[in-house]
């Protein structure tokens, strides 16, 4: 399995076969933030503005965002 980082965020990356994208999600938290890209560039920027939109999300409801756990 591979990874990403950004922001103090880890992600954790699959390629499925059956919809030819890779898929991922944020590693060592319990909320579900999830993304996909058929490329690799499509996928970096779609992590990266989910950790954004996370984070974003996060502050506009007060509640703070659970960080990794690595």
């Amino acid at each position: 399995m591979n990874t990403m980082k950004y922001k103090g965020y880890i992600a954790r990356i699959e390629y499925d076969e059956e919809d030819c994208v890779f898929v991922g999600h944020l590693a060592g938290i319990k909320d579900i933030v999830g993304f996909h890209g058929s490329t690799v560039d499509e996928l970096e920027n779609a992590f990266h503005e989910s950790v954004d939109n996370y984070l974003a999300i996060s502050e506009e409801t007060g509640r703070p965002p659970q960080k990794t756990i690595y």
